[in-house]
């Protein structure tokens, strides 16, 4: 596959108003989510849940890509019809996350490294066989008295941008995500420094490894203050601070950028993007691949009854996407 074919994707990824729903949960963490609203976790009922999820009436009006894990590139509808093939129909590119989760760092205590890269350029053929236009690795960064050291952002960066030669390689877009965690009594001001040190790596990473940038998406944390802090920021802060360090350190050819939602509440998530939105122009498109913030509300109340309640929950989904694709646009309105 072309640059130009590549770049074409990635901009369709970040077409204006529309984002990327994330549901690329591993058996384990989709697992937890269906446990916490009283939903046993069988290959069935993660078929069914998802299903559910990518056969909303009207979602590609909102929705450009979806993000899925290895189980539901695989899986089908009831009626039998390949999720991916449901998916290109309603112009929703799908993507595919690869990375296997993080370990502890070797001799750097409390910071964590992703691993996945052994195999992974057959896994990424086999993906794209499968249907797969993008793939998706996250890094995890966690903010501490001692971490993150800059050996810890300096090893996810460097397996980011090996992932990412790989993925180009394969004809696949690829997705790099450091995540920058909310958890801790971190401030704001501590949150930025680490996304410009981790941001600075990054770019200087993918640049070492060839990666072309115009055929690259950047998935990135808000800056934010710790989930535990006593510090109060409105959503024009977070919005100043996130603008900030993303001018400073990602270059523009970059086709755009896309904001995880990181424990935020759904409406947090939203008029975050959307206060994010309203500062602009920005040099790339700033919009959302959202997992919690867009699936929460509906899965409740398809749990209720996950035969009843398809319609219903489809609704809050369709209204959700609605509301995050009017919001990178800087014209949701609360």
């Amino acid at each position: 596959m072309s640059i130009e074919d590549l770049e074409s994707i990635a901009l369709a990824m970040v077409a204006p108003g529309k984002g990327i729903i994330a549901i690329d949960e591993s058996t384990k963490t989709i697992g937890k989510r269906l446990a916490a609203v009283g939903v046993e976790s069988t290959e069935e009922s993660r078929r069914a849940y998802r299903e559910m999820l990518l056969t909303t009436p009207g979602l590609g009006e909102h929705i450009s890509g979806a993000i899925l894990y290895d189980e539901t590139i695989r899986q089908s509808t009831k009626d039998g019809v390949p999720f991916t093939t449901v998916m290109k129909k309603a112009g929703i590119i799908p993507g595919i996350k690869v990375d296997k989760g993080t370990v502890p760092l070797a001799g750097f205590p409390g910071d964590v490294v992703t691993e996945g890269l052994d195999g992974l350029r057959e896994r990424l053929q086999e993906y794209a066989k499968l249907g797969a236009q993008f793939a998706k690795w996250r890094a995890v960064i966690k903010i501490t008295e001692d971490t993150p050291s800059s050996t810890a952002i300096e090893a996810n960066c460097h397996a980011l941008a090996r992932y990412a030669a790989l993925c180009q390689e394969a004809g696949l877009v690829p997705m790099v995500e450091p995540e920058v965690l909310m958890d801790g009594d971190h401030s704001i001001d501590v949150s930025y420094e680490v996304h410009e040190a981790v941001l600075r790596s990054l770019f200087n990473a993918l640049y070492e490894q060839n990666v072309m940038l115009e055929g690259t998406i950047l998935k990135i944390s808000m800056v934010i203050p710790g989930k535990d802090s006593d510090e109060q920021v409105d959503a024009e802060e977070v919005a100043d601070a996130t603008v900030r360090v993303l001018k400073s350190c990602v270059p523009a050819s970059l086709p755009g950028i896309v904001f995880l939602s990181g424990g935020q509440t759904d409406k947090q998530a939203t008029s975050h993007l959307n206060a994010i939105n309203h500062i602009g122009p920005h040099p790339w498109p700033l919009s959302f691949s959202y997992g919690r913030a867009m699936q929460q509300a509906a899965l409740k109340l398809w749990a209720k009854d996950p035969k009843a309640n398809v319609a219903e929950a489809q609704k809050m989904v369709h209204a959700r996407a609605r509301d995050n694709g009017l919001a990178a646009l800087g014209r949701w309105n609360g």
